[in-house]
């Protein structure tokens, strides 16, 4: 499972935190609505889902490199926002877990030429 683990728990936390949390905690330098940050957290956990359960049950993994692909896109947007609120220490939070679902397709796919 490797990096698909260690990246579905990266984000499983983000994502978590954005359902768990009060909207008026969330809120930072640039507004969003609540129902949009609802929505990405919902996001992060399903592809978090997706980036665990199919190495986890063997049932369709190559949807684990969609769901990896799909998760760097919101990691951009959230890095991309983040830096636009004015400092760029808390951007690095989304730019780590954003590299470590780049690196799910590409381990992926070295396993797989390697293993089998």
């Amino acid at each position: 499972m490797g990096y698909s683990g260690i990246a579905g728990g990266a984000v499983s936390v983000r994502g978590w935190g954005q359902l768990v949390l009060p909207l008026d905690q969330m809120a930072g330098p640039i507004q969003l609505p609540g129902a949009f940050l609802r929505f990405v957290g919902v996001s992060e956990v399903l592809g978090a889902v997706g980036l665990i359960l199919p190495g986890l049950l063997r049932i369709k993994p190559g949807l684990t490199p969609v769901a990896a692909s799909g998760l760097t896109i919101i990691m951009i947007g959230a890095t991309v926002v983040t830096a636009m609120g004015g400092s760029l220490a808390p951007a690095l939070v989304p730019v780590v877990v954003g590299l470590l679902t780049i690196s799910v397709p590409t381990a992926g796919r070295a396993w797989r030429n390697r293993y089998i």
